[in-house]
């Protein structure tokens, strides 16, 4: 009965407050009505939705569940699998670039030549090669190259100026800038039981030289000073023919050394000789994944390889093994009548390089690829 001249008086916008305590006493009821109204609202809806999860079947909540699971960890997948977008040698090699010179060797500009020909997107191509690696053959096996493909750019241009590969950084591996005689034992005795047949093939080869011209097969190399010359049996892991049947017994030497990089383009096999009075610039080797190896030839006084700071000095039928990808240079001081230094230079895989992974970097790594 109370009600009508309540909702009269709150209507009748026209006529006079005469009692504000009853209007702000119908307010509060209304209020209170409307939230009771809104609490049995929300208690129906929890209740209806807490029956409709004990009306579902428990293997198909589990099945959503999983397929909840399963996209959320696709999303992440995706989004840490895609290779980031870094200029890799380029930004190395871009201020060696404006003076035409890369660690001092002049730029060849060859397209086969893999320190010298700058790729657009190199990280996204050593990607792609992975991938395609990867369904062919497995995944196992290649967290390391995986990480380091995607991590490039970030180790690159990271890394310590006395070790820093110019085009490829494989993480986690030991770095030393000399290796032990043991490293790769069987392939260094090998060559050190055939250090008379390397160095009669050699000296065969340098009865061609003459004081007018290069003789055929032989490349120079640009250096400060003196001369450097290379007859390469394989060059960026692609056989050299010509050379190859003038040397058919180191050749075939090469093919029984375990360790050998011939497949791809980190591996090479070369005579080198340093003339006297020949300094060869510091430079980098292009990657961590091989280990150097010099079996010394000839090797007159005041004669030096300098790695990572470190010298050391080669010895006649004797072989030493480095690491290029360290900060390195060599120079002959000697006398011009004790002739020159010449080394026979093989590419070696690094001792940590499990087998699965050489033969997904020979893969990527191609010549040509």
């Amino acid at each position: 009965m109370v009600w009508v001249p309540l909702r009269t008086a709150r209507t009748d916008r026209r006529a006079p407050l005469r009692a504000p305590t009853t209007r702000c006493t119908t307010m509060s009821l209304e209020w209170l009505m409307d939230w009771s109204w809104s609490l049995d609202g929300l208690r129906d809806f929890i209740a209806t939705g807490i029956q409709s999860f004990r009306d579902c079947d428990a293997t198909a909540l589990a099945a959503v569940a999983c397929l909840l699971v399963l996209f959320v960890w696709y999303c992440y997948h995706v989004g840490r699998e895609q290779p980031r977008a870094y200029a890799t040698v380029n930004a190395l090699m871009q201020s060696a670039e404006a003076n035409g010179v890369q660690n001092g060797y002049v730029y060849c500009h060859s397209p086969e030549c893999v320190r010298c020909t700058h790729h657009d997107g190199l990280n996204q191509k050593l990607y792609h090669n992975l991938q395609e690696y990867a369904k062919r053959y497995s995944w196992s096996g290649m967290g390391r190259i995986h990480k380091g493909i995607r991590e490039q750019g970030r180790y690159l241009n990271s890394r310590p100026s006395i070790q820093k590969p110019e085009v490829f950084f494989l993480p986690d591996l030991p770095t030393t800038p000399y290796f032990s005689r043991d490293a790769q034992k069987h392939d260094v005795e090998l060559l050190e039981r055939n250090f008379q047949t390397i160095l009669c093939e050699f000296e065969t080869l340098y009865k061609a030289f003459s004081n007018c011209s290069l003789p055929q097969g032989w490349k120079m190399n640009s250096t400060p000073s003196g001369e450097w010359f290379t007859f390469y049996l394989v060059n960026q892991g692609m056989c050299v023919p010509r050379n190859c049947r003038r040397c058919p017994r180191t050749y075939r030497l090469l093919g029984s050394l375990r360790t050998c990089i011939g497949n791809n383009v980190f591996g090479n096999a070369c005579i080198s000789v340093l003339s006297p009075g020949t300094v060869i610039a510091e430079h980098y080797g292009p990657t961590n994944i091989r280990i150097r190896c010099h079996l010394g030839l000839k090797t007159p006084s005041n004669c030096e390889l300098v790695v990572g700071g470190e010298p050391q000095c080669w010895a006649e039928g004797r072989c030493l093994l480095f690491d290029d990808s360290f900060l390195h240079t060599a120079f002959h001081e000697g006398p011009p009548e004790e002739g020159p230094r010449v080394v026979f230079m093989v590419d070696l895989w690094h001792p940590n390089v499990a087998a699965a992974e050489r033969q997904a970097l020979d893969f990527i790594f191609a010549p040509g690829r």
